[in-house]
């Protein structure tokens, strides 16, 4: 058992609690209830996302990057305001941000969204001297495979009559021909890393149109569609640019702009909370802390697989620090996080209440639950 007496340092760095608390709102809560209760230790707070919603944010407030504004073409090419997150030469850009779900509301056509503001975004970052793009995937409007990024970054993308176009989801089929000369020379010395929290391939019944599209408004008809669409886009793909990446782990992510990345900007796939780990310095601030305060909205058996608390408990694992996660919901097959090195699980929905009930007093739950967390700490 470690004595309180010998815990000294604590790093707090949880997942948000979408639409009730920001990764920010946890922090700023965490520095709170520590100068209260233990105000001789050190806090280190690291805001943390796992690639998609509040990626960009967190990097903002983590390292105090620069948000870079700029207009760029929305789902349906409407123009939109967006940013992204600048600091040295590096850029994170969530591709929700301009082709994301929530930005079409109602009007849901995974067949029509496509995703050629996310290549202004990166076009932007590249032009204004970034090198070192991280790409956070998720929440997507369409089903495109990433050819609207391609496109808005050089990429041509021809039909059967030699005429150029920009496919969307329910075009992927005219394409006859591609070429990435344009792309290969602006992205020639750029690193680019695609953050994903899925593993799901590219086309097939675990594919990005069976598993995500029914969600952005297609019925079975269009998902099979779709679906056809994005066979025949790898099949293009693996003949004019003679890539594979049909079952690249994380191809069907983002209606399979995961492939997209891969083929058209030679981007490589990480997990989103590794991503985000390493560049925030967290290996470096664990080596001497002794204790780890996660969480998310929800902790189940999915949590482990991908998410910011299977990344931060592979790595507090590996260096023995104990991992306390505080969650909105605890699943019963969350039991098996304890086999991944976590110590304890708190539920901060303290009087079994709905969700639309929760949402009004959820900072204050948190900090009630974390609060109990360092009284039991004093105990020990």
């Amino acid at each position: 058992m470690i004595s309180y007496k010998a815990m000294k340092k604590c790093l707090v760095v949880s997942d948000s609690f979408k639409g009730t608390l920001s990764s920010k709102d946890i922090c700023n809560i965490a520095k709170e209830c520590f100068s209260e209760h233990f105000p001789d230790w050190e806090l280190r707070c690291i805001p943390v996302a796992d690639g998609g919603e509040g990626t960009v944010d967190c990097f903002i407030s983590a390292l105090n990057a620069e948000p870079v504004h700029l207009e760029v073409s929305g789902p349906y090419g409407e123009p939109i305001n967006t940013y992204y997150a600048r600091f040295q030469d590096k850029a994170v850009i969530e591709m929700a941000s301009a082709a994301g779900l929530p930005l079409v509301g109602e009007n849901r056509n995974p067949a029509l969204a496509g995703t050629f503001g996310v290549g202004e975004m990166i076009d932007h970052a590249v032009k204004s001297g970034c090198k070192d793009i991280l790409l956070g995937l998720g929440g997507s409007a369409g089903n495109d495979g990433g050819c609207g990024c391609a496109a808005a970054l050089g990429t041509a993308f021809y039909n059967e009559s030699g005429e150029k176009f920009i496919p969307t989801g329910s075009t992927l089929c005219n394409i006859a021909h591609i070429d990435c000369t344009d792309t290969e020379k602006l992205l020639s010395d750029i690193k680019i890393t695609v953050m994903s929290d899925v593993t799901n391939p590219l086309y097939g019944p675990n594919g990005a149109a069976h598993i995500f599209a029914p969600q952005k408004g297609a019925d079975e008809q269009m998902v099979e569609a779709l679906d056809n669409g994005l066979i025949h886009l790898s099949r293009i793909i693996e003949r004019d640019l003679a890539i594979s990446v049909s079952d690249i782990p994380g191809a069907g992510a983002a209606g399979g702009m995961g492939a997209g990345c891969t083929a058209f900007l030679g981007g490589k796939i990480s997990s989103g909370i590794d991503a985000v780990l390493n560049l925030t310095g967290f290996d470096e601030a664990l080596k001497d802390a002794s204790l780890v305060i996660t969480g998310e909205g929800k902790i189940d058996s999915q949590s482990i697989h991908g998410k910011v608390i299977s990344g931060i408990s592979r790595r507090t694992q590996k260096q023995n620090v104990p991992l306390i996660v505080i969650a909105g919901c605890i699943d019963d097959s969350a039991a098996l996080a304890y086999e991944y090195g976590i110590k304890a699980m708190f539920s901060t929905n303290r009087c079994g209440l709905p969700l639309n009930e929760l949402r009004d007093r959820a900072a204050l739950d948190y900090k009630s639950t974390l609060c109990d967390v360092m009284n039991a700490i004093n105990l020990l």
